[in-house]
This record gives C-alpha cells, sequence and structure tokens, in this order.
C-alpha cells in the first residue's frame, strides 16, 4: 500500500473520537448522579468525574493521562444541574480535540462559567419555574383539575430534553474553539482563568460573611471596628482574610478540609464567647 493510501486511511486529526451517542450517555450519567456524589470539599467534582470516567478512558488511552485528566476534574465543580451540561458539553470537546495538554484550559472554563451559570440557572430553574408553574398547578388541584400535576411532568419532561440540548450546544460550542481559536488558546485560558478567579473573589466577598462587633473608644469617642474601621479599608476585609488563612492551610500536607472547618468552627464559638465575633445587624 502506498504512502498516500495509508495516510488517507488514518484518522484525522480534528476526527471526533466519541460518538454521539457516548457523549449523551456521558451527560446521562451527570443528570443521574448530578448532586448525589456531592460533598463539602469539592462538591459535583466527583459526579464530574463519574460521568466522565467512560467517554475519558476512550479519549485517555494512556494510564498517566487518563488519571491526570481525572485528577483534574475532581477538582471543586459546582453550577445548577440543568445548566452544567453546556459547561461540560464544551470542555468534552475541548479534551478530545486537544488531549491531555488542554487541561488547564478545561479548569479555567469551569471555574469561570460555572457562577454565571449558577446565577441563571438558580433564577430560572429553582425560582421562576417553580413559581409559575407552583401557581398555576396549585390552583388547578384546588379546582379538582388534574391538568396541573400533568403540566409538571410535561415541564419535567421539555427540561430533560433542553439539558441534553445544552449540552450538544456546549460540545459544539468547544469544537468551535479549539479548531477556530487553536492559536489564542492560551490567551483565551489566561482570559478564562482571569474571570475564575474574579468569580471566586466574589463569591467571597458576598458569600462569606465575617462581623465584629468591637468598637473603638477613647473617652466620649466611639468608634465601631468593623464599619468605622475595618470597611474603610477594605469592604470584605475579615472574609478575605479568612479565605486566604483556609487557602494557606489547604496548601499544607498537615491539613485537611475537615480538620480546617472543625477550625473554623472553634474560632466562630471562641469568637463568639468573648464577644470578638457576632451576627451582623441587618440593615
Amino acid at each position: 500500500m502506498s504512502d498516500v493510501q495509508q495516510t488517507t486511511n488514518q484518522p484525522s486529526a480534528t476526527q471526533p473520537k466519541l460518538t454521539k451517542k457516548e457523549r449523551h450517555s456521558a451527560i446521562l450519567r451527570y443528570m443521574a448522579m448530578g448532586v448525589n456524589n456531592f460533598n463539602y470539599e469539592t462538591q459535583q467534582g466527583p459526579s464530574v468525574v463519574w460521568a466522565f470516567s467512560k467517554v475519558l478512558r476512550k479519549i485517555y488511552p494512556d494510564d498517566d493521562e487518563y488519571v491526570a485528566a481525572l485528577d483534574n476534574h475532581f477538582k471543586y465543580f459546582n453550577t445548577t444541574t440543568a445548566m452544567a451540561g453546556m459547561i461540560l458539553g464544551a470542555t468534552l470537546a475541548m479534551e478530545e480535540r486537544d488531549g491531555i495538554k488542554s487541561k488547564d484550559a478545561v479548569q479555567a472554563l469551569k471555574t469561570s462559567l460555572m457562577g454565571p451559570f449558577a446565577g441563571v440557572g438558580d433564577t430560572i430553574i429553582w425560582i421562576l419555574l417553580p413559581t409559575i408553574m407552583g401557581s398555576i398547578a396549585g390552583y388547578m388541584a384546588l379546582q379538582g383539575n388534574p391538568l396541573g400535576a400533568i403540566i409538571w411532568i410535561l415541564v419535567d419532561i421539555l427540561l430533560f430534553w433542553v439539558r441534553i440540548k445544552l449540552f450538544d450546544i456546549g460540545y459544539d460550542s468547544g469544537v468551535k474553539l479549539v479548531t477556530t481559536m487553536a492559536n489564542q488558546l492560551s490567551a483565551f485560558t489566561e482570559a478564562a482563568s482571569v474571570m475564575g478567579i474574579t468569580v471566586v473573589g466574589t463569591l467571597i466577598a458576598t458569600v462569606v460573611k465575617v462581623y465584629t462587633p468591637l468598637q473603638f473608644q477613647f473617652g466620649k469617642v466611639k468608634l465601631a471596628m468593623q464599619t468605622g474601621i475595618l470597611d474603610k479599608i477594605m469592604p470584605a476585609l475579615l472574609p478575605a482574610l479568612v479565605a486566604w488563612m483556609v487557602y494557606k492551610l489547604l496548601g499544607s500536607k498537615k491539613w485537611t478540609p475537615n480538620r480546617v472547618i472543625v477550625l473554623i468552627l472553634a474560632i466562630a464559638l471562641v469568637g463568639s464567647f468573648f464577644g470578638i465575633l457576632g451576627i451582623e445587624p441587618t440593615k
């Protein structure tokens, strides 16, 4: 056989390794276990690993690369499960096309998008949709009409289809990313990393709550330590310091996540007992 014939018969470098059935099997596995493998360290990370374990085995026949890819997906990931398909579809396409060298880009994309997608998903899936559909179904139930329950079932079926469709959209977007922007992939990775750090920083300032009721008093002058001093230096300074402390502790081999949780609880209890820490008053 000539060299030309051999080259023709070999699969293209950009030819997909996964079939549509295999890709859909992955998102179905995630839909089944999205929050069933949830933990307080990496949250949905184990669910992503379980969902992708089979397709990643096909992408990475080399054992070392396969383990490295699984370890990468074991990292922290948490978003509205209905919206996760778009993110996971894009990351799967990136790994399918670029292999293990896309590992950093995959993690950066997941970190940068999980927060914004959670905001959209929580608003639509967990607030807007149940409020509207619950009101309609509840009213129909009071009238003795079973159509409300039937509508709920139809909505669930529709959401099932939407989640698979979002996964396909994400996969197609990921394919375009690694084919049309292959030369700019490093720049994209850096941009996604910056966005991910921004998202994490925003979460620290809005989710982590640390408040001190201490007051500085000199004569008749009183100045609240929190609002008068700390917030003037930097808003959310105490949450940032706590997050920095946790980050440094987790980087040490002597500290496990469980030990850090116990330490935080101990600090909170001791600080509350001595009046150093407290609950922020409602405005």
